[in-house]
């Protein structure tokens, strides 16, 4: 969705990302221990009806993580569910929670908020996280995921922030 209104504001800065961040952190480990406990129940479940055999493990958590098959593939899970968290919610209404706090929203420089896929490029560019040092060497205010996304981060106004301009209206 195309948002002139908001194709103006500054770009973020290096500080007001890391607060944001830090933010977003705390929400990304309950993501991760929700969709933790939802994988281990649904690994229990075919355990206790068999459909997986303990291969002489005596414990639900002790195949699970002596086994790097199945090991690999929960935390494959959890990197999708964290994933999938920021990447809705970016390509939804450009922001997260910790980024609305901050008045925060990643964007298109036209003010067009990203597609899915542009969302996940932009997770995995974003390096952990370790791709916003680049905004320190960067005379633009870009980091790393932004310039190969071709997106940016901007601080809205207190009225652009309010929860009627979400979901990109």
């Amino acid at each position: 969705m195309l948002n002139t209104e908001h194709a103006n504001f500054p770009r973020a800065g290096f500080f007001r990302r890391l607060g944001a961040m830090i933010y977003d952190l705390l929400l990304a480990v309950a993501v991760y221990m929700f969709f933790g406990a939802l994988g281990f129940g649904g690994f229990w479940l075919l355990t206790s009806t068999e459909l997986i055999a303990m291969n002489g493990f005596e414990h639900v958590s002790d195949l699970l993580n002596g086994t790097p098959l199945y090991h690999g593939l929960y935390q494959l899970w959890l990197v999708l569910c964290v994933g999938t968290f920021y990447a809705l919610f970016w390509s939804r209404g450009g922001q997260t929670l910790g980024m609305r706090a901050w008045r925060l929203k990643v964007q298109h420089p036209n003010g067009q908020n990203l597609s899915l896929v542009t969302a996940y490029a932009r997770l995995v560019w974003s390096l952990l996280g370790i791709g916003n040092l680049w905004i320190l060497l960067d005379g633009d205010k870009l980091a790393l995921q932004d310039r190969m996304t071709r997106s940016e981060v901007v601080v809205l106004s207190v009225e652009a922030n309010q929860m009627r301009n979400w979901h990109g209206a």
